[in-house]
């Protein structure tokens, strides 16, 4: 009944402009007394560890600065191993499994067409006998997203949309929610086979950047589209590759399905760098 009462009441609310409204006084400067008050008391609401960060509490002038923090050079190990895929993100595995039929799970009892998620049909058949692991981030998370392996950047697509919450009710109780919420998907083809890393956006949280493509953003009014690089983009596994202005959800999709799982598990806490799969021909 509570969930149904919350999702209720969102559909009254108009969710993009409300998220515009949102990070626009998320990044409203502050005097500094209260710009360190905000973000100290942020951090021990959500128990942040604010030694991990780059920089000291006093640099960040609001609390959209704090939440795009960087961390501190050696925070995040990347595993370098042959074959391996990283998470791109820290946050709690949602889900994960092989791809069937097109279709993937969002939660129990609940499915959606990777078709629809990618927004086109032709990039989803490459992806069809694959596999993919999701990342939910809640606000207590680092919020810049990773590239889970190397190769190149060879196309990039703005998905507009809708900007529901990613939480446990709206994922158990709105169907298609990867799909309908506005997103970002990066391309990048490389030794581990070709890889898409899907940022979904969310309630509050409907800023995206690409930090490939200072051109590539999210909330913005404009009309999304595909774009692709000649000569492609060079990246190597956990070289940053976006900016949730706050938290959400990242997809990670394998062409290949000749991988196999670490050992994940729903709801288990994951960093970025930390190995998501490994291909079988690389054991």
């Amino acid at each position: 009944m509570k969930d149904a009462l919350y999702l209720g009441a969102l559909r009254l609310l108009p969710k993009n402009a409300w998220s515009r409204a949102v990070g626009a006084a998320a990044h409203a400067p502050l005097p500094k007394p209260i710009a360190r008050l905000s973000v100290r008391t942020f951090a021990r609401m959500y128990d942040i560890d604010l030694e991990e960060a780059e920089q000291p509490l006093s640099a960040f002038e609001n609390l959209g600065a704090f939440f795009i923090r960087r961390l501190r050079l050696g925070a995040r190990p990347v595993d370098r191993r042959p074959g391996v895929a990283v998470s791109p993100a820290d946050g709690r595995v949602l889900n994960f499994g092989y791809i069937d039929n097109g279709t993937l799970l969002q939660a129990k009892g609940r499915q959606y067409r990777l078709d629809e998620l990618l927004g086109d049909t032709a990039d989803a058949r490459r992806f069809e006998r694959g596999a993919w692991v999701t990342v939910y981030l809640s606000p207590r998370d680092y919020h810049r997203v990773h590239h889970p392996v190397e190769g190149e950047v060879f196309q990039a697509r703005h998905i507009p949309g809708h900007l529901w919450p990613v939480n446990r009710a709206a994922v158990d109780n709105i169907d298609d929610l990867f799909c309908v919420n506005e997103r970002l998907v990066t391309f990048v083809r490389g030794s581990a086979g070709e890889v898409a890393t899907v940022m979904v956006g969310a309630t509050s949280v409907g800023h995206i950047t690409a930090s490939y493509d200072t051109a590539l953003e999210t909330n913005r009014g404009g009309g999304g589209g595909t774009k692709a690089y000649a000569p492609p983009i060079a990246v190597t596994r956990g070289d940053e590759l976006g900016i949730f202005h706050l938290g959400s959800t990242a997809i990670v999709l394998f062409a290949h399905g000749d991988l196999e799982f670490e050992a994940l598990e729903p709801g288990m806490p994951i960093r970025m760098g930390q190995a998501i799969t490994r291909r079988r021909s690389q054991k």
